[in-house]
């Protein structure tokens, strides 16, 4: 069951908006995201949160400077997603404008696991350095942090995901979610944070003299890579987040992005004078994330500091075909859990646990999230490891933290669950297989003390009706031009048309044409192959639809029900 829920719009706050200059239509969207002054659109580089406030940033600098000055060997151990590997991308030629000796290192998740283990340092020391930084992982490292410190390894973790209860020995942590750190934008993504670290090194080190006689590295050139990691990896897009995207997009849009981010757009089939953070998240997101579900991460991360734009095309075709195959793997995995869910009525359950012997650990997630979807549950989807372990990924819904939700069930079952880690909204976690049916009764017992029966209902937030004046391509071009994402959805609108036409395209898309007012209108409805009703309520957003070299509107339905 969805329910439509129309958005509240203070109207003081929208009139705010547009006495200050804001356009009307914008005004109202943003009112209703909260928004009640103009500075909170101010999107320039000046409107950012000093490093300062960051804890530990100022600490972490001084440790690397003090190791440029030495000479001192460094490497980067990096995460197998976008955001990890966008992180990595930031270090490295951030490291290396600085005057730098500094490597990378990300395992293959499927041998390794996830975050800095001994294993993992163990295989750091064959390149010998003497820092070793992790970028969007090691906040649960203690184990790991202990082997870098016995092998003789200074320590600097930079991440986001939210610490257990006992922190790593490191050097220095750079973690807006630690204990202690007053960094008002809890939501920074690891890329995000290991940006801030750098124009904290770039300050020590200017107020070392280090650019004395030449010029000071641009770190706005890396705002590329900050805004696709931020926008991948769905963190909120609060104030500071936006200012990093909006940042970001303005290069992409500008052309004066790094070569592997335009060999990215150009086998999306996707343009960068028009890139949207729709672009980041669905476009080239994917592509980079495939590398890391299917095969080494390594590729990606490559792609983004090669400075050579045939070699980056070159790995940029590798990772479309990787990603190729992610979709065919996923559409497989995804039939059998649908099959296996035919008859399943959610009804009073509260979760979905799901676990087939051969589906493929880099996809689990992807599945958890497209059955959470379809039935409005958290949703934890399992593949075989090693040695009689299962790895599952998690997604979850509004008003449920499953992160929260796994430690809890951690704490009163301490052998279940080997580790955990993650997100409000994603999290992973390792148990026995022979412990499998035993956590989904934990799981579900625990979510079900966590929720209300109101939470298991999809409700869609709309902005209400559109004015047929503000039903044009123009308003669709306005809105595509700024800042949607997690946090600060694009804006999602609900009006009762009337249904002159209908068929389907490919099988399994739904294409309609609409009428309201004697105005028609062309919808579509991906993904759903049932037939609509005479007239529907349906939620929709505008967007450019592009044909035959021809722009006009198009109303994509997100929804619709019998009006």
């Amino acid at each position: 069951m969805t329910r439509i829920q129309t958005r509240a719009i203070p109207p003081r706050s929208m009139q705010r908006l547009i006495d200050a200059g804001t356009h009307p239509l914008l005004a109202r969207i943003y009112a209703a995201r909260g928004i009640s002054r103009r500075d909170e659109l101010d999107y320039s580089l000046k409107a950012m949160i000093p490093p300062a406030a960051l804890k530990g940033a100022s600490e972490a600098a001084a440790l690397l400077a003090d190791a440029i000055e030495a000479d001192a060997r460094m490497v980067i151990v990096a995460d197998y997603d976008c955001d990890g590997a966008t992180a990595c991308a930031v270090g490295v030629r951030a490291l290396r404008a600085f005057g730098a000796d500094v490597g990378y290192l990300v395992p293959n998740r499927f041998e390794y696991g996830y975050g800095l283990t001994p294993a993992i340092v163990e295989l750091a020391a064959r390149m010998e350095p003497d820092v070793l930084i992790t970028v969007d992982n090691g906040i649960a490292s203690v184990e790991g942090v202990a082997a870098a410190r016995s092998y003789g390894m200074a320590t600097v973790i930079t991440d986001h995901h939210l610490p257990g209860d006992t922190l790593p020995d490191a050097d220095v942590i750079v973690n807006p979610n630690q204990p202690g750190c007053d960094f008002p934008s809890k939501s920074l993504a690891g890329v995000g944070v290991m940006f801030y670290t750098m124009l904290a090194l770039r300050a020590e080190l200017r107020e070392r003299g280090a650019f004395a006689g030449r010029q000071e590295p641009n770190l706005g050139e890396l705002l590329d890579l900050v805004a696709l990691g931020t926008v991948a990896d769905v963190v909120k897009l609060d104030h500071n987040n936006r200012i990093l995207v909006s940042q970001g997009l303005a290069r992409m849009r500008a052309d004066r992005m790094h070569p592997g981010i335009r060999a990215l757009f150009s086998v999306a089939a996707r343009d960068p004078a028009r890139a949207s953070t729709f672009d980041m998240g669905f476009g080239l997101g994917p592509r980079l994330n495939a590398a890391g579900r299917l095969s080494d991460m390594s590729l990606g991360i490559e792609c983004l500091v090669t400075d050579d734009m045939g070699r980056a095309l070159n790995i940029a075709q590798e990772l479309d075909r990787l990603n190729r195959e992610r979709r065919s793997i996923e559409q497989g995995m995804q039939e059998e859990a649908l099959a296996r869910l035919a008859d399943f009525d959610p009804g009073n359950c509260a979760t979905v646990s799901l676990f087939e012997p051969d589906w493929h650990q880099g996809v689990i997630g992807i599945v958890a999230g497209r059955i959470k979807e379809r039935l409005h549950r958290p949703v934890i989807a399992f593949a075989r490891g090693d040695e009689g372990q299962l790895k599952g990924s998690g997604r979850s819904i509004q008003n449920l933290h499953l992160r929260d939700a796994l430690d809890l069930v951690s704490k009163q079952y301490p052998d279940l669950i080997l580790r955990f880690g993650g997100h409000s909204m994603a999290a992973g976690l390792t148990i026995r297989e022979d412990d499998y049916d035993r956590f989904q009764r934990v799981f579900e017992e625990t979510v079900q003390s966590l929720v209300e029966a109101a939470d298991l209902t999809r409700t869609l937030d709309t902005d209400g009706p559109l004015e047929t004046g503000y039903m044009s391509l123009e308003a669709a071009r306005l809105i595509e031009q700024d800042i949607w994402g997690q946090g600060f959805p694009a804006p999602l609108f609900d009006d009762v048309f009337r249904v002159d036409n209908q068929r389907l395209l490919k099988d399994k898309h739904l294409k309609l044409q609409l009428s309201k007012n004697n105005v028609r209108f062309d919808g579509i409805r991906f993904n759903f192959a049932e037939g609509a009703p005479q007239q529907i309520r349906a939620a929709f957003r505008l967007a450019p639809n592009e044909y035959n070299g021809v722009t006009s509107l198009q109303l994509m339905l997100e929804h619709f029900e019998a009006a």
